[in-house]
């Protein structure tokens, strides 16, 4: 009678335990728990042979024994279900990328717990408790079961990293999955993936309060639209943004977003023409008196031509400019000492290629040339700002030749002929108006000409290049544009 009873409760006990984890009213998920769950949990089979073996009540209360043991099982993997389901419960202010990622920390952590915890046991039972004889086939079932647990958590929690974190990029997402298979090797890429993991998820979320605590403040509500002109080589295509995820902040805040739809390799003229074009039915379209522009590259130029030489002044509240080349690149000069029929052909096959991509007059012959030194001040000469409009500048630079593998060549040469460079233009050519200074970010990489317009769609430690942009619009809205 006493057996049944106690039976019945510890039946009872683990079954309500169960149940109020389940309707959330306890967390069984907490790390003190966790932690003693994956000590005991892969021995339920040694467990049970002990129980069997060193007990009375397990040699004589079979039915009872039995009982425990599948009450015992259904409680283990409950937890083992749940915990590589629902690995992290707390409630945050996270999108379900970020939970899954987070999650999956959390689970190849413990599949490492695990991996360690139980190696160290079998290590102590190796070495000072050698007087208990267990039968060969329950050590073997035992460490299969071992391995089967930490295997789980460990591919669950991989998996669920290289599939949501946006910082591992491709190849480096590659070499992480296939290093996780190597021995001992894989226990510090796991742990760079967590790492990886927590500080993305940490960068994300902050982000994601800041800016739910501020859309209704409507930070980037401008007086006038803001008109995005973007650089050479490019086109503002429906559906792949040139500008990344910086619109789309940016009109999340209030801001009013247009484009300057104009021509990957048009002339600085033609360009220029268009943008007018464009800015002339933003006017309409809106209502508004004047627009601000903010323009990468070579729009730094189509603007500032439209602006001086096309009489838009009065239509232009400011003109901000991002790794403009306002006084060309030295490496164009060598460039244009090329064979001029070599260079010709060169043309051809690139004003062929952007027609298909939908540009009516592309002139690639012109408008690289027009990045010369000789052509830019000549360029400056012409082009004088005009008073009322507001001209600022920044620039941007890499560290070294590696910190962008896109503009590895073209980094190296200015480098050399100009210095400090993004990896096509220099500090220096890209100051006009008033220069606000250099956007680089405090490790080894710095911020490239690409990575200025969110080229990867990805975020550089120690700058935010998302936030940048929300706060020069929001300066322009405090100053009254």
């Amino acid at each position: 009678m006493f057996t049944f009873i106690m039976t019945s409760l510890l039946v009872i006990l683990i079954i309500s335990i169960t149940f109020l984890d389940a309707i959330k009213r306890i967390n069984l998920l907490n790390k003190v728990f966790m932690s003693i769950y994956f000590i005991f949990a892969p021995h339920v089979i040694l467990g049970y042979y002990f129980l069997s073996k060193y007990t009375k009540f397990g040699q004589n209360e079979v039915s009872f024994r039995y009982i425990i043991f599948v009450t015992i099982i259904f409680f283990i993997l409950y937890i083992l279900l749940k915990v590589n389901i629902i690995p992290y419960t707390k409630k945050q202010i996270v999108n379900i990328r970020l939970r899954i990622m987070l999650g999956g920390r959390y689970i190849a952590l413990y599949g490492l717990y695990v991996a360690f915890i139980q190696v160290l046991l079998y290590i102590i039972y190796n070495n000072i408790v050698q007087t208990i004889s267990i039968p060969r086939n329950i050590i073997i079932t035992d460490i299969i079961i071992i391995i089967f647990t930490s295997s789980v958590l460990l591919i669950n929690g991989m998996i669920r990293i290289l599939c949501t974190s946006k910082r591992l990029k491709i190849v480096r997402r590659y070499i992480v999955a296939v290093m996780s298979f190597i021995p001992i090797i894989n226990i510090f890429v796991i742990l760079y993936a967590c790492s990886i993991a927590k500080v993305e998820y940490a960068h994300e979320s902050c982000k994601l309060i800041r800016n739910e605590a501020r859309v209704e403040s409507e930070v980037c509500k401008t007086r006038y639209p803001l008109v995005l002109v973007h650089g050479v080589g490019f086109r503002d295509l429906k559906y792949i943004n040139y500008w990344g995820r910086i619109p789309k902040e940016l009109i999340k805040n209030g801001a009013t977003v247009y484009y300057g739809n104009q021509e990957g390799w048009g002339t600085v003229e033609y360009n220029a023409n268009y943008l007018k074009a464009r800015v002339l039915d933003i006017l309409k379209e809106t209502g508004a008196k004047k627009v601000n522009i903010i323009a990468h590259s070579k729009g730094g130029l189509d603007a500032r031509y439209m602006v001086s030489k096309l009489d838009m002044g009065e239509y232009v509240a400011s003109v901000t400019m991002i790794s403009s080349p306002h006084r060309g690149c030295k490496f164009v000069d060598i460039a244009c000492k090329l064979p001029d029929k070599i260079y010709m052909t060169i043309a051809k096959i690139f004003n062929k290629y952007y027609r298909l991509l939908g540009d009516e007059n592309p002139d690639f012959y012109t408008a690289s040339r027009e990045f010369s030194t000789y052509h830019s001040k000549k360029f400056n000469e012409e082009v004088v700002d005009v008073e009322g409009v507001y001209y600022q500048s920044y620039a941007t630079v890499v560290n070294n030749m590696f910190s962008d593998y896109v503009v590895t060549i073209p980094y190296i040469l200015v480098k050399l002929t100009e210095g400090d460079n993004d990896g096509l233009v220099s500090i220096n050519s890209a100051k006009w108006g008033e220069f606000k200074g250099v956007l680089k970010n405090n490790h080894n990489r710095g911020i490239s000409h690409g990575d200025i317009i969110d080229l990867r769609r990805d975020d550089y430690k120690g700058f935010d290049v998302i936030e940048k942009y929300v706060e020069i619009v929001s300066e322009l809205k405090n100053i009254g544009y």
